[in-house]
């Protein structure tokens, strides 16, 4: 079997299961499995493959066929141009989650101390601290496992963060220039409608936003003031429908400078505000 007849079989085997972008996906297992560079991909596609590359490149695919995330196959998962482990008790960081960290990048200064609440995989925390300078990064999750995670996320990409275990801000003690937080949103009635590789493998904890999906935003908006300096900033991602009922907790708990912000799709995804000077 040359490259070209494994990367169709493979193909052919996410096809079957109804693997949205199949082709892109047998990219990336071959990519793993055999250890090979797109160029490469291209230039050795008439090239006899090995029996254990063959075994090793279908084994993944069979195992992405019972809609098993690739990134929890693969164990990986690009963010930000950074690389971050992922297992299954971290929620897989999303392109819509980039969107928030370019965001608050603009409002970040040298020597700033930010908070990021409900890290899982680290991805907000150690992007902030690899491309903002000279600031302090603070990371809070209720799971040990997944902060177990995000410690292996900043090590690996060389930065500092220090990692709290708490549930929201029980065991916080100081005050921050910026909270960020990406906390679980979904309505627990829609959970179990999720699409497999989400409903089935990714973590609930980190999904379930409790009966209306805003359980997490009442405690964030009536908590957060404590924890900010005087001016600081609460920056805040959202499903794409609770836009004016989060921007409305936080004026109604005295952030000023409340705005929605859209995604590249049009869709709200990000909420802002400002506690008083």
């Amino acid at each position: 079997m040359n490259l070209n007849d494994l990367n169709e079989k493979i193909i052919s085997i996410l096809n079957e299961a109804e693997i949205k972008e199949a082709e892109l996906e047998a990219f990336y297992i071959i990519e793993h499995g055999m250890e090979l560079s797109r160029p490469m991909f291209f230039l050795k596609k008439k090239d006899r493959v090995s029996e254990q590359d063959i075994n090793d490149c279908i084994a993944i695919a069979q195992k992405r066929r019972q809609h098993v995330p690739l990134q929890y196959i693969l164990g990986t998962q690009e963010f930000m141009g950074l690389n971050f482990k992922v297992t299954s008790d971290v929620l897989i960081p999303r392109q819509d989650t980039e969107g928030l960290v370019e965001e608050v990048l603009k409002y970040i200064r040298p020597g700033m101390k930010v908070l990021d609440m409900c890290t899982g995989s680290g991805c907000i925390a150690v992007s902030i601290a690899k491309y903002a300078e000279n600031v302090q990064v603070s990371a809070v999750d209720i799971s040990r496992k997944a902060l177990e995670i995000a410690r292996e996320n900043a090590e690996a990409n060389h930065v500092q963060v220090n990692f709290i275990e708490s549930d929201m801000f029980q065991q916080i003690a100081q005050t921050y220039d910026m909270i960020i937080s990406n906390p679980p949103y979904i309505k627990s009635h829609v959970v179990a409608a999720l699409m497999p590789e989400v409903r089935d493998y990714e973590p609930h904890l980190a999904l379930d936003g409790k009966e209306d999906g805003l359980y997490f935003y009442r405690k964030l908006a009536r908590e957060s003031g404590k924890f900010l300096v005087p001016g600081g900033m609460l920056c805040l991602e959202i499903g794409y429908d609770q836009g004016p009922d989060v921007a409305k907790m936080l004026q109604e708990q005295g952030f000023l400078k409340v705005r929605v912000k859209q995604d590249l799709c049009g869709l709200d995804r990000n909420v802002y505000g400002n506690m008083p000077e």
